[in-house]
């Protein structure tokens, strides 16, 4: 996500840090540069206007053109300006009541359904019990939809008869839950292609029955400054909340999450990346501008980290690696674990000074070169996983055949295999100091 635009202002901050002194002349290009890149972008134009007037006004009233450090100071002033647009400070759930009720809405399309159950797993891990409503009535598949997510995450959902109002499926889900001891119901509602009366009047009539102590507005980022406007609708009709913006993974441009705080005046509380149910990551301000700007974003990346990795397995491969035990077996487990934290572009845009390389490493990953080498390691057999040394000529012409790739890539896992237990054989070496490397490895 940002990708155009990270790229755009990456370029014209790396200009202004060669600079020992800014002219005004230098400002003048510099701020030009940025409009045009927030204007491409699709930020309303204007916040662009307001954005550019107040990063000079920060400059300007800095002295910066004086300055020791002039680059770093306008990098400074971008950043503050970019976190002030996005909203300065993250939106807590307010989840009180027992049971609260949290209503989602949106237009169809949005990602509505599928952002209830990534709201509801990632509540659960915070020790939350969560019912998921199925209370869009007038699309069944909607309904079925929620359900396998439900069977697929282990949640319970709620549901009634095909042709009950979706006022009595609310209602009737406040009521399991209270039965059953949730303490949260999340209510997924009917959409429209566009917003219309009929449906904005049902979602008051649903709000003022369970009287929610959230309501999140469902907004898809790749529709630009229409998700701006989608959004002034809703909360004219609707005490919506806070926002979720869908599909970030996919807007390269960004500029429905850097417009949309600025004009409405709702705060984004999530944003929504990919299919899986783990998509979902709370929304902090200036943890964002720092991605746009290639600052990275260590505290996001060690949290996912937490919230994906298995601890145990992980400090069993890394053991086994500083003893030179590590295996094809464990190297296939570590991918399968790296894998589950995300798209690896996503990651390595969350590691200081790695942005640059994210496209370049998620296309690998698209080309299927993480798949060709676990296409290799399940064609070996079990010995052969553990003692890769075993594999001579036929045995990799026939583990190359089995995968579906070409001896060049076996020998190049086996070569690679090799080259990581000589690396973690010479760190084992180190005695103590090797195992405040496992403890610096393993976060101990």
């Amino acid at each position: 996500m940002f990708e155009s635009l990270s790229a755009r202002l990456q370029a014209v901050i790396e200009r202004l840090r060669g600079k020992a002194k800014i002219t005004e002349a230098d400002l003048d290009v510099a701020l030009r540069e940025i409009r045009l890149a927030l204007l491409e972008a699709d930020v309303d134009f204007r916040v662009v206007k307001e954005f550019v007037a107040r990063v000079r006004e920060r400059v300007i009233g800095t002295e910066v053109l004086e300055g020791l450090h002039p680059g770093q100071q306008v990098v400074k002033a971008v950043h503050d300006e970019l976190v002030s647009i996005l909203g300065s400070e993250s939106h807590s759930l307010q989840l009180d009541g027992k049971p609260t009720a949290v209503m989602l809405v949106g237009l169809q399309g949005s990602g509505k359904t599928t952002t209830v159950a990534k709201l509801a797993v990632r509540l659960r891990r915070q020790g939350k019990r969560p019912l998921m409503v199925a209370a869009d009535v007038y699309r069944p598949a909607a309904v079925d939809q929620l359900v396998q997510l439900g069977d697929q995450v282990g949640i319970e959902v709620h549901s009634r008869p095909l042709g009950t109002p979706a006022i009595e499926v609310a209602r009737s889900g406040m009521e399991t839950a209270r039965q059953r001891g949730h303490d949260l119901i999340l209510i997924d509602t009917a959409g429209r292609l566009h917003v219309d009366e009929p449906m904005m009047d049902e979602l008051v009539r649903i709000s003022g029955a369970v009287t929610p102590g959230e309501t999140l507005l469902v907004v898809d980022a790749m529709t630009g400054q229409e998700a701006v406007s989608v959004a002034r609708a809703f909360h004219q009709r609707l005490p919506v909340t806070g926002l979720v913006l869908t599909k970030m993974d996919g807007d390269a441009r960004g500029g429905a999450a850097l417009g949309i705080r600025s004009i409405t005046g709702l705060p984004i509380a999530f944003i929504g990346t990919g299919e899986r149910t783990d998509g979902l990551e709370p929304f902090h301000p200036d943890r964002l501008a720092q991605r746009i700007l290639g600052m990275g974003d260590i505290v996001s990346l060690v949290e996912r980290v937490q919230d994906t990795v298995d601890r145990e397995e992980a400090e069993r491969l890394a053991e086994r690696m500083l003893g030179a035990r590590f295996t094809l077996e464990d190297l296939r487990s570590q991918l399968r674990q790296v894998q589950r934290m995300g798209p690896i572009g996503q990651l390595l845009g969350m590691i200081p000074g790695a942005g640059q390389l994210a496209g370049a490493a998620q296309q690998a990953v698209d080309d299927g070169q993480l798949k060709r080498i676990e296409a290799v390691i399940d064609s070996m057999t079990p010995a052969e996983r553990r003692h890769p040394e075993i594999i001579k000529a036929s045995r990799r012409r026939r583990i190359a055949l089995g995968s579906g790739t070409s001896t060049g890539d076996v020998n190049r896992l086996l070569k690679q295999l090799s080259e990581m237990q000589r690396v973690m054989r010479q760190l084992g070496s180190q005695g103590p100091k090797g195992d405040q490397a496992l403890g610096r490895i393993l976060g101990r």
